[in-house]
């Protein structure tokens, strides 16, 4: 079996937060919405069910720590999690934190608005999530 790489079009959308037990953290590069994509690094997986048991339980656990440090940094009225896929077809799960009053509500966020972070904000976005990970 061929050694994990990142997709191009993750690279190309989102920047690195920190590396997990199994994903990789990943911001996606809109500042309208506090979203993060987690990328397990598993080579060849395509959908959740193909991950081995173990590491579907610890994607689960990745996903809700992921939550949790969104509720913490931000107003957050509705989480938006999602594994799509269709666009890129590595296994990738989106945490969207939603507010009642943001961009897109109260439709989906895919293929809706999007702003890409200015360099300050980027940054700043960037070191809080990774101290609320633990990854410095």
């Amino acid at each position: 079996m061929s050694a994990w790489t990142l997709h191009p079009q993750l690279g190309a959308d989102t920047l690195p937060v920190a590396s997990l037990p199994l994903s990789d953290v990943r911001l996606l590069d809109n500042a309208l919405f506090p979203w993060l994509v987690l990328v397990p690094r598993v080579a060849g997986a395509t959908e959740w069910i193909d991950l081995p048991e173990a590491d579907r339980h610890a994607l689960l656990d990745e996903v809700a720590r992921c939550g949790d440090v969104l509720r913490r940094l931000h107003r957050v009225d509705k989480l938006n999690i999602g594994a799509i896929g269709n666009m890129v077809p590595q296994l990738h799960v989106h945490v969207v934190a939603r507010t009642t009053d943001d961009a897109a509500w109260p439709r989906p966020v895919w293929g809706g608005p999007a702003e890409r972070y200015g360099e300050t904000a980027r940054d700043a976005a960037l070191a809080r999530l990774r101290e609320a990970l633990g990854a410095g």
